[in-house]
């Protein structure tokens, strides 16, 4: 059964950081790239950060410099570290695979004043 489940959401102050983890079962997880999205209210969704298999990664404009996107093949987990967040990052946050178009569910990030 193919899954990917998203963790580590929540409310943090803006300037705080939060890091968001992946699992994912039931996929070859090594060999695709993963991404994170994001989806704020009343917004389409956006692609956030984007992690090849050999590790390359791309980042939205809005994010570079403030989050790193990694992952643990051995953990089949993808993380993304948010540094410095501002209150335009509210979002639900979505893991994808990228190769094989399965999303998860999502987790909530709010960061407020």
């Amino acid at each position: 059964q193919v899954q990917l489940v998203e963790s580590g959401g929540g409310l943090v102050q803006a300037g705080g950081s939060l890091r968001l983890s992946c699992v994912a079962s039931g996929m070859k997880f090594s060999i695709n790239s993963m991404g994170w999205y994001r989806q704020a209210p009343g917004k389409q969704r956006e692609l956030v950060a984007r992690i090849s298999s050999g590790g390359g990664t791309n980042y939205a404009d809005s994010v570079k410099g403030r989050f790193t996107i990694s992952r643990d093949n051995a953990k089949n987990t993808v993380y993304l570290q948010m540094n410095s967040l501002k209150l335009e990052d509210t979002a639900v946050y979505y893991c994808n695979n990228m190769d094989m178009g399965y999303w998860g569910k999502g987790t909530l990030v709010t960061v407020s004043l």
